[in-house]
């Protein structure tokens, strides 16, 4: 535009001389002036005779025109075979070859060029026809046709010098022949004509530097020759090993050096040969940047319409309507309008030769308005330029105007292709092409700092621009190596429609967002969003007014103000921006004819990939080509990334589909489903100055300061393939899909953990305040061992990647430097400044309980000298039980620092689903609330630790179950519950059969549920489930620890004080340290449960909620070893180096995997073209092999990393602050623990139908505890603190059949205690190392019916009566001391055999499951083979090694069968029973108890039977002074017993002791 400009400036020149000599002709050259057209027709005169037209043809061979426009600056004009002629109004000229030099260098250069000026055009009136609003029909025309255009500039060449020089001299010569005009007309100035330009083809290039394009050509060559040479030697070596081979040992030594020495001098001649013939058949590359233009048509139309000072002001207010103007006007130097249509069939910019192009531009077409327009400066704004001409003219000064000129438009486009490539390894040759073009225009004369791209865009460019892109494609590469094309983020708008104005950016169109890269997941879409409306909102926070850009005036040098000391002069200061708000909304929900949906597609790869895309992408940039050796001392630019200040993202969409797949291999993966969303979220940045002396790049910290989501309808489903990956490498189309969950609403809202600091500076201690809030509403759970098996699955790989991530990364090795000697400094809220442990928490566990004084021995003694008479258990607590849960007391330590997450959920329910029955049982909840808290890291043992803890509290819970066949998972349908069901009690209007035919909120009353939550259940097939526990409340604890510790809370908790003489811990404190915990509460239970249901409770608790993770003692074990190596190492630090090998060694299996990958890659691209390619198919075979083993290797190498790196870590730790590992390898540490407490409950045994009751027991503090201990070894403890059962049967002889017989205990006393230690399972037998049962003295009534009954419950389909037979021939092996005799295993099961045998015990298990109901027993699937049976046997048997169950009082009555004996209050002692050795079912076990008891009562029985004889008053007296001196006399045993064995009183059996005793 400014040669335009001057151009015409010269023609003006050209038409003032020929007014000045040929006067005559000048009115017949003025042309129609802007709207005195038809007057200038109506007054003219009539027309005069034709005149002659002259016609002139010049021809000149060779021109060359040189103009010095300083002492060292000129500019040459070289043109050969030109030829010009002009024939009347018409001017036209060619020329074959025309180029313009600046200084000796030849920048532009013109082929075929061909000008011509006519009075008309029939062509440009066709272009006139798409702009109805133009007024002119007809004007002169500039047509310029070129056939090839090409500019260069040179590397490093100043071209602003001479052009600002040559710009200089024009104006000098235009203020110099304007001084005195003579002809000057009162009209406005003619109409300038049109502009028609061609072009086929345009190149624009920035010279690289020679030295850098031989260095690289250099670097590139001696790759090549590196591997040639590695040829070449593998050849020598070849012939070298066949010469041994024919030669022997007679080969001499100096031959075989000297050949291996003649080789590297070979390859030294062949590099010196290769490198002076580098550039002999193919060119040295030259270009830096290169733009090309193909099929260029410009067509530039003016009109009367929009011509002249006032009519280009109303256009430029017209097109910028948000921009201020000045009330008092703008006066214009150079305003200008013209309609353009211009057509470019290809537009490419590439940067060296590099294989992407930067821009990539087809069949592009632009129609629009544009309007330059140059503000007269004031005197302050108008600089003076010295120009040094030389003789006879010396020094002149000119003024040059300094407001820049600026461009209106309002384009609209259409474009077929528009390509863009960008990424950061661009970045250094994008560098220098800046500089190069800040060489083509010189800076301002103004001393402010120059504005930034952005800024300048703003002040310069104004109004609209619409495109209609068909395909648009931004490439975002991946990798730091420029030449890469496989390696890209590819956005692909399809149908785009692209809106720009000021400060916004609008996207209409159908995105997809692809990941490329070399491997199997090539071609992953991994966001697919149809329809999308991105908006782009610019916010840009400046001092005054963004839009205000009229009010910026340049200042010259000898024009600034005076300004405040030690503050620079800005003339930009109120339109520069400070810093820029960006808001990006997705709307996703234009209502369109399109059938699909958003969709996300990931694998747990491009995750991986996309993380390696973030680094590259984030990096920190190197300076290029600055400072004092490239002579470039100029600031460095501010990056945009740096400019943003708040960064905010809306997205709104109808329905969205996530696919998550964690493994390709094992096709293991997430679906989430949701209707309608919405999700905003908002960042800011602070830039942080780097501490020190040297200046520093400032820190980029993002922070989430808001985030809120609203969700509709969510459903999440696991999908798992029971087959491996296929040979084609392609994801299984037949994959399982489980639900999971599913939700009505959710809403989420984050606080950012600035805020909050803040916040708390005020309200200390909060607990209302959190950082994460989650609201959800009737929450869907299916927990099944489907689920369960590709949950753990998933979390499993997600936990390795994460292990393998952190190990692999620089900061392993860097251990937590603790200084002892440094104070601990004080944290910022409630941390204690030792940091100390939290408080011991007295586990149940079955080796008793801590002391709690002292003398603690002491006072355990006196306790069970007083406690001799009573047959309780005893427990020394004196507190309520449920405050003694480690759960609890772990939750509730003051060493919170940060409420992190609360999760809040209305109406849940969750359905659980075992792996033995088909029945299922509904969990639900009206009201639940989850809560995070991170507490500080404290020293547990010799382990800093991170502690987490989670506290669940649910309301208004109830447990419903089915009682008949009910949709199998398979089915892919689900019993729900409906919500009247599940929220909090109200009064019920019973005004509906349905409601009438419901059982209320009572226990086990029936309530329809649905399989389709979208529609009611009166429309569907309804089925009723029972509720088995009726509404009540849960609270529930969890602790977990981690070493996964931030470095700025470590450093601020000071390590405990070592004492040298300190004692060795023992194993319960051992025990009590940091170990994850479970606990649930539950106060008052109501539950009824029928046998189908029972057996359906135990198969979900065995298989679903104890599930228990494998292989966990072969890591405790390879754990124990490693430390104990470091113990023994005389230089512990040695194993720093075998931690470097494994990591290199565990890198190099990474990069094989990726290796791999990508020739696998490439052999299904060929297998795609020939798939029937036999030698491809067995390659790709042999590399799938080879992928596999490396993996397992990988996973192995991992493992022992990770073991080796947490020790070290540990052991860094303890060495800084002089510790010892106290921990020997032989010690065992509790790993989990798990506890369940009720305070009360009421449980009620039904028949099959779930109404009739058998029994019910109401059992009062009980309490169940489960340990898992680091060798995979197992504590159950059972206690509860008080029982009672009692009989439901019509018409029973006895209403309570079993309750202690002396009255309900305080809370520190217990009924029954229960504790069994589990070892590791042998041969898929469960193995009981010790079983032992404590129970208070009993009151049993009892009757046959009622006996059968309850077998019938817990053991269906079981025959008692068979038992008994065989308890009868089975006498000879009860001995005197309660042990049974142990024989040999029977291998075969006979008809005489030993009922209660090994043998029989096996096939007793067998039968087992035939008496379950069998609508709710799961059919096998497939034929069952003999190691299927081997499993099933080995799964129902257990293994007890030592099974103890101490004496215990009865008070026993027994109604029988018509023709049976019953009994009445007979008082009978139920010794001691031991058993070893055994592999028994849970009925064998009963079985033998029954048994054994049955037998050594029976001498107790007859002996009070033959005591129960009428008696009178006198025997009744006899019998009370009898029983007087059997009082007596028993003391006087008990006397004698304790000072001989020490036995307390009543301790007639050494078992009995085990109640109050503590075992090792």
């Amino acid at each position: 535009m400014y040669l335009y400009q001057h151009v015409l400036d010269t023609l003006h020149c050209r038409d003032l001389l020929r007014a000045t000599m040929f006067p005559e002709i000048v009115p017949s050259l003025t042309l129609e002036t802007p709207g005195t057209t038809s007057e200038l027709e109506a007054h003219l005169p009539e027309p005069s005779p034709p005149k002659r037209l002259l016609n002139l043809t010049l021809e000149v061979n060779t021109a060359k025109l040189t103009a010095f426009v300083a002492e060292d600056k000129f500019i040459t004009l070289a043109a050969e075979s030109v030829s010009l002629s002009r024939h009347g109004g018409s001017l036209q000229a060619y020329c074959p070859e025309l180029a313009a030099g600046f200084d000796g260098n030849s920048i532009f250069n013109f082929k075929e060029v061909e000008v011509q000026l006519l009075p008309e055009l029939e062509e440009m009136i066709l272009h006139r026809n798409p702009f109805p609003a133009l007024q002119t029909l007809r004007n002169r025309v500039w047509l310029l046709s070129l056939g090839s255009v090409s500019v260069e500039f040179p590397y490093q060449y100043d071209f602003s010098q001479t052009l600002d020089e040559a710009v200089g001299v024009q104006k000098w010569l235009k203020g110099l022949h304007q001084g005195t005009p003579a002809w000057a007309s009162p009209s406005p100035a003619p109409l300038p004509p049109d502009l028609l330009l061609k072009v086929q083809h345009f190149s624009w290039v920035f010279l690289d530097d020679i030295f850098e394009v031989k260095l690289h050509d250099n670097y590139e060559l001696m790759k090549d020759e590196s591997k040639e040479s590695a040829k070449r030697l593998q050849l020598l070596d070849a012939k070298v090993a066949a010469l041994r081979k024919q030669h022997g040992e007679l080969l001499p030594a100096r031959k075989i050096e000297e050949l291996y020495a003649s080789l590297e001098r070979k390859n030294i001649e062949i590099y010196i040969q290769r490198s002076r013939r580098l550039y002999g058949n193919t060119p040295m590359r030259r270009a830096l940047l290169t733009w090309s233009l193909a099929g260029l048509e410009l067509v530039a139309l003016a009109d009367a319409s929009f011509h002249g000072p006032a009519r280009v002001v109303e256009q430029v207010r017209e097109l910028d309507p948000g921009s201020p103007f000045p009330a008092e006007g703008v006066d214009l130097v150079i305003q200008w309008c013209r309609m353009l249509k211009c057509n470019v069939k290809t537009f490419l910019i590439r940067i060296r030769d590099y294989p992407r192009y930067l821009f990539e531009i087809r069949e592009w077409r632009l129609m629009g308005r544009l309007v330059g327009t140059e503000q007269s400066g004031h005197p302050c704004s108008r600089r003076r330029q010295i120009l040094h001409l030389g003789l006879p003219w010396g020094n002149v000064a000119v003024e040059r105007n300094m407001p820049p000129l600026k461009f209106y438009h309002d384009f609209h486009s259409e474009i077929f292709q528009y390509t863009v490539v960008w990424g950061p390894c661009w970045d250094p040759a994008w560098t220098l092409i800046g500089q190069c073009v800040d060489l083509l225009t010189k800076p301002s004369a103004d001393p402010s700092p120059p504005l930034p791209w952005w800024d300048k865009s703003r002040l310069l460019l104004h109004g609209d621009w619409h495109m209609d892109i068909e395909q648009a494609n931004l490439h975002q590469l991946a990798t730091e190596d420029p030449y890469n094309t496989t390696e890209n983020m590819h956005w692909e708008w399809s149908h785009l429609s692209f809106h720009w104005k000021s400060g916004q950016f609008v996207f209409k169109g159908d995105l997809d967002i692809n990941v490329r890269t070399a491997s199997k997941y090539d071609d992953c879409c991994f966001l697919h969003l149809p329809d999308l409306c991105m908006t782009l909102d610019l916010q840009w926070l400046c001092h005054g007014n963004p839009h205000d850009h009229h009010g910026v005036t340049l200042r010259a040098p000898e024009f600034l103000p005076e300004v405040p000391l030690g503050q620079l002069y800005d003339s930009y200061r109120a339109f520069r921006s400070e810093n820029l708000n960006l808001s990006i909304k997705m709307d996703l929900t234009r209502h369109s004819g399109t059938i699909s949906q958003p969709r996300i597609l990931l694998y747990s790869s491009t995750l991986r990939w996309m993380q390696n895309f973030w680094a590259t992408w984030t990096s920190v940039t190197r300076p290029i080509c600055r400072g004092k050796l490239f002579n470039n001392l100029k600031p460095s630019k501010k990056k945009l990334g740096q400019h943003y200040k708040q960064l905010s993202y809306t997205a709104l969409f109808p329905q969205l589909q996530v696919h998550y797949w964690a493994s390709f291999a094992q096709q293991r993966g997430i679906q989430i489903e949701c209707s309608q969303g919405h999700v905003f979220t908002r960042g800011t940045q602070r830039l942080i100055p780097q501490a020190g002396t040297v200046m520093r790049r400032l820190i980029s910290d993002w922070s989430v300061t808001q985030m809120v989501s609203d969700l509709s309808q969510v459903t999440v489903h696991l999908m798992a393939s029971p087959t491996e990956e296929n040979a084609d490498h392609c994801l299984d189309p037949l994959v399982t899909k489980t639900h999971l969950l599913s939700l009505s609403s959710l809403t989420y809202q984050r606080h950012s953990n600035r805020t909050a600091e803040e916040e708390l500076s005020t309200r200390d201690g909060d607990p209302t305040f959190h950082t994460h809030q989650l609201h959800l509403v009737d929450l869907r759970i299916s927990w099944t061992t489907t689920n369960r098996d590709i949950a753990f699955g998933l979390y499993d790989g997600y936990k390795k990647a994460a292990v393998l991530k952190r190990n692999l990364s620089t900061e392993a090795l860097k251990g937590l430097k603790i200084d002892p000697q440094m104070p601990a400094k004080k944290p910022k809220r409630g941390v204690l400044t030792n940091a100390p442990a939290p408080p011991r928490v007295n586990a149940p566990s079955f080796s008793g309980r801590p002391d709690k004084g002292p003398s603690g021995g002491a006072y355990m003694l006196q306790k069970l000298i007083e406690e001799t008479d009573r047959f309780v258990v005893f427990t020394e607590e004196e507190s309520g039980m449920s405050e003694q849960l480690c759960g609890i007391a772990a939750c509730q330590t003051d060493d919170i620092y940060n409420r992190n997450c609360l999760i809040e959920l209305v109406n849940c329910q969750m359905v659980l689903r075992g792996a033995e029955t088909e029945g299922c049982v509904i969990v639900s909840a009206a009201k639940a609330q989850l809560l995070q808290c991170q507490h500080h890291p404290a020293w547990y043992g010799d382990t800093l630790k991170q502690k987490t803890s989670w506290t669940c509290l649910l309301d208004g819970m109830q447990y419903f179950a089915t009682t008949e066949t009910s949709p199998t998972e398979q089915d892919g349908r689900q019993l729900w519950l409906e919500v009247k069901n599940i929220e909090e009690h109200r009064q019920r209007s019973l005004d509906s059969v349905q409601e009438l035919m419901e059982s209320g909120q009572a226990v086990g009353g029936m309530v329809t549920t649905t399989t389709d939550w979208n529609q009611p259940a009166e429309a569907q097939q309804a089925q009723q489930v029972q509720r088995i526990i009726s509404r009540c409340n849960c609270r529930m604890y969890y602790i977990s620890y981690s070493h996964d510790i931030d470095p700025e809370l470590a450093t601020q908790i000071k390590p405990p004080e070592v004492h040298e003489n300190q004692e060795k811990e023992d194993l319960l404190k051992k025990q009590e340290g940091a170990v994850d915990t479970f606990t649930l509460i539950h106060h008052e239970l109501e539950i009824s449960t029928n046998p189908a249901q029972y057996a359906m409770i135990l198969d979900i608790v065995n298989n679903l909620l104890l599930h228990v993770e494998p292989k966990r003692k072969e890591h405790s074990e390879k754990k124990q070893r490693v430390r104990f190596q470091l113990e023994i190492s005389s230089n512990p630090e040695e194993q720093r180096s075998s931690i470097l090998h494994l990591q290199e060694a565990v890198r190099q299996h990474v990069a094989q995997i990726r290796q791999l990958e990508k020739q696998m890659y490439s052999i299904m691209k060929s297998l795609q073209d020939d798939s029937k390619n036999e030698n491809l198919l067995d390659l790709n075979q042999k590399l799938q092999l080879q992928l596999n083993q490396e993996k397992a290797n990988l996973q192995l190498e991992s493992e022992e990393l990770n073991i080796l790196i947490r020790c070290f870590k540990d052991f860094q730790l303890q060495r800084a602050n002089k510790m010892e590992l106290r921990k020997q390898q032989e010690d065992v540490s509790v790993v989990r623990r798990t506890e369940f407490y009720f305070a009360q409950a009421r449980w009620r045994l039904t028949e099959e139908d779930g109404q009739l009751g058998i029994a019910e027991l109401e059992l009062q503090r009980f309490l169940y505890s489960k340990v898992n201990k680091s060798d995979d070894t197992a504590e159950h403890l059972l206690e509860l603190g008080w029982f009672t059962m009692n009989n439901l049967l019509p018409n029973a002889v006895y209403k309570v059949v079993l309750r202690p017989q002396s009255s309900c205990q305080s809370g520190r006393q217990l009924a029954l205690r229960l504790f069994s230690k589990v070892r590791p399972p042998v041969g898929g037998i469960s193995v009981k190392e010790h079983f032992e049962v404590n129970v208070v003295p009993l009151t049993i009534q009892l009757t046959h019916q009622f006996f059968h009954r309850m077998m019938g419950f817990f053991f269906p389909g079981r025959s008692v009566e068979d038992d008994e037979v065989g308890d009868e021939e089975d006498k000879s092996k009860l001995v005197t001391t309660g042990i049974p005799v142990v024989k040999p295993r029977q291998l075969i099961a006979t008809d005489d055999a030993v009922p209660l045998g090994p043998g029989k015990g096996v096939a007793q298990g067998l039968t087992r499951s035939s008496g379950v109901r069998r609508s709710f027993r799961k059919s096998p699937e497939h034929p069952v083979d003999d190691i299927d049976k081997m499993k099933e046997r080995a799964a129902m048997n257990n293994s007890f090694i030592y099974i103890k169950i101490p004496q215990v009082p009865l008070c026993v009555s027994y109604k029988g069968e018509k023709n049976s004996v019953d009994w009445g209050d007979l008082n009978l002692v139920l010794p001691c029973l031991e058993y070893h050795n055994n592999t028994w079912t849970w009925l064998d076990f009963a079985m033998a108890v029954k048994r054994d008891s049955r037998k050594a009562l029976v001498a107790q029985v007859i002996k009070e039977k033959l005591r129960l004889k009428p008696a009178t008053g006198s025997e009744v007296r006899g019998k009370l002074e009898t029983k007087s001196d059997l009082n007596m006399q028993q003391q006087e045993e008990e006397e004698k017993a304790r000072l001989l064995i020490g036995l307390s009183v009543g301790d007639k059996n050494p078992g009995k002791k085990s109640i109050f005793g503590r075992r090792k």
